[in-house]
């Protein structure tokens, strides 16, 4: 399955979740059910958002994008994080409204079957979507897919608290579940931004596909012919890399564009997802880039 159909099916578990939990909140009128159901609101949004970013990824190259749009998923990535966040403080709120002033809870078998349904529901949703993640590099994806592996620890925390009041009677123990909830979506949600934030901005490539490059470039390499002033760059799911290919003065255009192909396109099937540039040069010839203090 697609990106995509991922994130469309996780806005469809996102409304029967709501539904799920906001009928166990009624139910049970309990304030962790609530939390949970609240951060269940926050999945709706995060993945209608991303599912937005995404399609804003796949659009091709344009004038004012040249390298594409692939860094809009980070932007859901921020996004999320930051309705995580709020969605926290709102619990947080809540629990301490009901610490203060607490209520007996009500039908908390039929409340707590339907939150341990929608958990399930979520569990394997994540799952399916983390590995689609891998596979296709989608931050947005993975954002999303991890946000619902905090519901669903979430879920079990409350499960745990209710339980909890149901065999001893202790009334606290639902205000302090949500608050339990609260902090952990919170870590989530500031996780989150921080990565987010990081990947705006540009990074080298990963150890494992350096290696690989380095390995291509190494097959190529000859005393007439060398490799310099190689960098490498990530954004989203697109991967990077520019060089600068010595080789001899007398080699006809035509054989020296014939070879740099031969290695481009050795390093993009080294490297999924890998845009190749290659200057060429005599041997004898260095280029060098402006210094960086001139930028200071």
């Amino acid at each position: 399955m697609q990106v995509a159909s991922y994130l469309k099916l996780s806005v469809v578990a996102a409304l029967a979740t709501i539904a799920l939990k906001t009928g166990a909140w009624w139910l049970t009128d309990s304030v962790s059910l609530l939390s949970d159901a609240l951060e269940s609101l926050v999945n709706l949004a995060g993945a209608m958002f991303a599912l937005a970013m995404v399609t804003l990824a796949a659009r091709p190259p344009d004038e004012e994008h040249p390298y594409g749009h692939h860094k809009a998923e980070y932007f859901s990535s921020g996004f999320e994080g930051v309705l995580i966040i709020a969605a926290a403080l709102g619990i947080t709120v809540a629990a301490i409204d009901r610490w203060l002033h607490p209520q007996p809870l009500q039908s908390l078998g039929l409340g707590l079957a339907l939150s341990i349904i929608s958990s399930a529901m979520n569990g394997a949703l994540a799952w399916g979507m983390l590995r689609t993640a891998r596979v296709h590099r989608s931050v947005a994806l993975e954002g999303d897919a991890r946000h619902l592996i905090t519901d669903v620890w979430t879920s079990a925390g409350v499960v745990v608290g209710l339980v909890g009041v149901s065999v001893t009677g202790w009334a606290w123990l639902d205000p302090l579940a949500a608050v339990l909830v609260a902090l952990n979506i919170l870590r989530e949600g500031v996780s989150l931004l921080r990565r987010s934030a990081d990947g705006l901005m540009d990074h080298a490539l990963e150890p494992e596909h350096q290696s690989a490059i380095d390995e291509v470039l190494a097959g190529f390499a000859h005393p007439t012919i060398r490799f310099d002033h190689l960098t490498t760059r990530r954004a989203g799911a697109r991967r990077y890399v520019d060089l600068h290919m010595h080789m001899p003065a007398s080699y006809t255009l035509q054989r020296a564009a014939a070879l740099r192909i031969d290695v481009e396109q050795a390093l993009m099937s080294a490297v999924p997802g890998l845009r190749a540039s290659i200057q060429l040069l005599p041997m004898d010839v260095e280029a060098h880039s402006g210094d960086e203090k001139e930028f200071l």
